[in-house]
């Protein structure tokens, strides 16, 4: 899809963003859930999955047109994010 102006341009990334947050939240869901499948904090930052999301998010991005480097950065921060919140998740459970 062309845009015709600018703010059809806008209204188009907005939806965009909508479904990002959504698809965010529902990441974040599972983050959590898989806190509760791990049994020491250790597990939490699993180095060698990193490693395999942004190796599997770097090829999605060669694949898909996306900026590498753009996406590389963007799973780095939101996984050391989700790592953040699955810290808080895991020590929850131990409470549990």
């Amino acid at each position: 899809m062309m845009a015709e102006s600018l703010s059809q341009v806008r209204a188009e990334i907005d939806k965009i963003d909508d479904a990002l947050i959504g698809l965010i939240a529902k990441r974040g869901e599972f983050v959590k859930q898989a806190a509760t499948f791990k049994k020491t904090i250790a597990q939490v930052a699993a180095p060698e999955r990193v490693q395999q999301v942004i190796d599997k998010v770097t090829k999605l991005a060669i694949e898909k047109g996306a900026d590498t480097q753009l996406v590389e950065n963007l799973y780095r921060q939101m996984i050391a994010d989700f790592i953040r919140i699955e810290h808080q998740a895991f020590k929850v459970n131990l409470k549990d």
